[in-house]
């Protein structure tokens, strides 16, 4: 006997070519955060065309570019499925026919290099693919489903701004909340756990003062270029000698700007840099340490007191055991139990969870294989999987085409389907 999910996924094939043109183009025409016009038009478009797109109600310009579509089909649970959709100022270094070479203005009005780097393409590609199905299908379920296209992952304030917009106001109240994200592994597969499973983040910006003056006469001045490399230093004593060892933080400094000129010794200097772990208490020690060690850094060279600022908090990704079950046992059905890994925590943060949050209702968040399946057991045999295989965020990173859109869609739409399948 077929059943519901089946009945969804078995029109997977006749759309598998419309899928890959649309994630080819996705990936070849990324967007900056907030600037994702092109992308959000383009889900418009396709939503519209599906079959009874038109009659849907497609709310666009949630939080800037957000775009939810909410498609109401009787009685039933009422099911969030979120996609993000922003690229990455990152150079894209894949040799792929479809390979980005979009440059773009940033927030500060450089022209920068932009490439689906973390794999939000493939995200908008599945979450419509997904959408397609359970449209062509409406018999083999029953319920509402609220498909969120969300802008701004990667500069931590999409999901955010949609909340400030009204989200909660302007939409039915889901019972659960789902996504995935595409990561290393093998493609066919998926990884879920449930509990804490990416870390909370807190990023800090300290500006340094110190007192210009000529290359030549350092003497004469306060370096505050000096300043920062020797503060750059100390604050990796943070974790490994003011954190307990059994207390899992990272404390990573990613950008130090200072100066105009060789010969000119600057008369500030701003270092940024991130905070992750999986525990409330732990970030605000951390913190406090941080700016303790700048205070101290300026005192020690006589320098003004720094200005220190946090900002970018997201929450750790928490997700419910309950909720987690039930995708669990709906993703080994649908791609079978050895396919279905664990998800091992790690310190990358997500703004998934401020969607579910502002309900105060469950989720479960997941992840989806990357990479050719035969060439990961090789690495993992080896057990150089890390160097064989380029990571979100890389120049490199590529995901095959298949199995990984289908296996995407497959996810979704199982995961989905444990919730509002008849």
């Amino acid at each position: 006997m077929t059943s519901p999910t089946e009945r969804v996924l078995s029109g997977l094939p006749g759309i598998r070519p419309w899928l890959e043109d649309l994630y080819r183009h996705l990936h070849a025409h990324p967007e900056l955060s907030m600037a994702e016009h092109r992308t959000a038009a383009r889900v418009v478009e396709e939503v519209r065309g599906m079959p009874g797109g038109q009659d849907l109600e497609v709310v666009p310009g949630i939080g800037g570019t957000g775009v939810v579509v909410v498609v109401r089909n009787g009685e039933g649970p009422t099911v969030l499925v979120r996609a993000d959709m922003d690229g990455l100022p990152v150079v894209e270094d894949t040799g792929l026919d479809y390979a980005s070479t979009t440059f773009a203005a940033n927030r500060q009005g450089e022209c920068v290099p932009v490439m689906h780097a973390c794999g939000h393409d493939t995200h908008v590609a599945t979450l419509l693919g997904a959408l397609r199905l359970l449209l062509q299908d409406r018999g083999a379920w029953g319920g509402t489903l609220l498909a969120v296209f969300q802008p701004a992952e990667e500069q931590y304030n999409g999901a955010e701004a949609m909340v400030a917009d009204g989200l909660v106001d302007r939409l039915p109240r889901p019972d659960v909340a789902l996504g995935q994200h595409v990561l290393p592994g093998p493609a066919g597969s998926v990884q879920v756990a449930p509990g804490p499973i990416m870390a909370s983040c807190d990023d800090f910006r300290i500006t340094l003062h110190g007192k210009g003056g000529h290359g030549s006469s350092p003497h004469t001045a306060i370096d505050p270029v000096v300043m920062a490399a020797s503060l750059v230093m100390r604050l990796q004593t943070v974790v490994s000698r003011q954190v307990s060892p059994r207390a899992t933080a990272v404390v990573t400094v990613g950008r130090i700007a200072a100066g105009t000129k060789t010969n000119i010794i600057p008369a500030h200097a701003v270092v940024e840099g991130t905070v992750r772990t999986y525990d409330d208490e732990v970030a605000r020690h951390c913190l406090e340490v941080i700016g303790r060690t700048a205070r101290a850094e300026a005192a020690a060279w006589g320098a003004p007191e720094p200005e220190v600022e946090t900002f970018d908090h997201l929450p750790v990704t928490d997700n419910d055991a309950d909720v987690t079950e039930v995708v669990r046992r709906a993703l080994a059905a649908e791609l079978g139990a050895d396919n279905v890994r664990a998800f091992e925590p790690e310190m990358g943060s997500e703004d998934f969870s401020e969607l579910p949050a502002a309900w105060g209702i469950p989720y479960c968040y997941w992840g989806f294989g990357a990479f050719d399946a035969e060439a990961w057991a090789r690495s993992e045999a080896a057990g150089t999987q890390a160097t064989d295989f380029p990571d979100n965020h890389s120049p490199h990173f590529a995901p095959v085409l298949q199995p990984m859109l289908d296996t995407g869609v497959r996810a979704m739409v199982a995961a989905t389907m444990a919730w509002v399948g008849r």
